[in-house]
């Protein structure tokens, strides 16, 4: 699952000539649901996006404050094209969860959304219909986000970071080759006067013209 996730002063949402939806201030969720998205993507995109620090404090202090906390509004719209991966120039979408599946996901994205927070302050643009979507972006600010791949063995954010920087550090090791402490024993010693000339670490004057 993805998002886009914009900080607005106000945002609309147009379906022909009648406007469906609109807030003031807060955020406009774009959402992509991929087909392998589960119940626990949902969740946790729900969490990522109500808990989001892009406002700032009472004392003006950046990256503070979530929607929640600044009792901001959430207007959100579904968005298939953000799960596009490209064929030369052409956009395709075979990523993208079908139709009729993701209605009822989506609809239960919203749900949760209004389980967690008010109700009365998340808003939607209509499902599948050709929208105009109107977005006054405040900085602008425009935060990505990306739930864990299906199938990762956690969810848990602060253990996914723990297992990224375990695996970074195997692959620096890997790239650096054996470990200076390896190459040391595997060194001949520095008495061994039957070292080859030819050995790694010899010192021997043999190599001096």
């Amino acid at each position: 699952m993805k998002a886009v996730v914009q900080r607005v002063t106000r945002a609309s949402v147009t379906v022909g000539e009648e406007q469906i939806s609109a807030i003031g201030r807060g955020i406009c969720v774009l959402l992509g649901i991929s087909l392998e998205d589960t119940q626990k993507e949902l969740e946790h995109m729900v969490r990522k996006i109500l808990n989001l620090r892009v406002f700032e404090d009472e004392s003006g202090k950046h990256w503070s404050k979530s929607v929640m906390d600044k009792q901001y509004e959430v207007l959100c719209v579904s968005q298939f094209t953000l799960q596009c991966v490209l064929k030369g120039n052409k956009p395709d979408f075979h990523l993208a969860m079908p139709t009729e599946q993701a209605e009822g996901f989506y609809n239960n994205f919203l749900e949760q959304l209004r389980k967690t927070y008010r109700p009365e302050l998340i808003k939607d643009g209509k499902f599948g219909a050709y929208m105009q979507v109107h977005i006054q972006n405040d900085g602008p600010v425009t935060i990505e986000l990306e739930s864990p791949a299906p199938g990762a063995a956690t969810s848990d954010p602060k253990q996914l970071s723990k297992l990224e920087k375990q695996q970074q550090r195997k692959e620096k090791t890997r790239a650096k080759g054996p470990s200076e402490s390896s190459k040391e024993r595997n060194a001949p010693r520095k008495e061994d006067c039957s070292a080859s000339s030819g050995a790694e670490g010899d010192v021997s004057s043999e190599r001096e013209p």
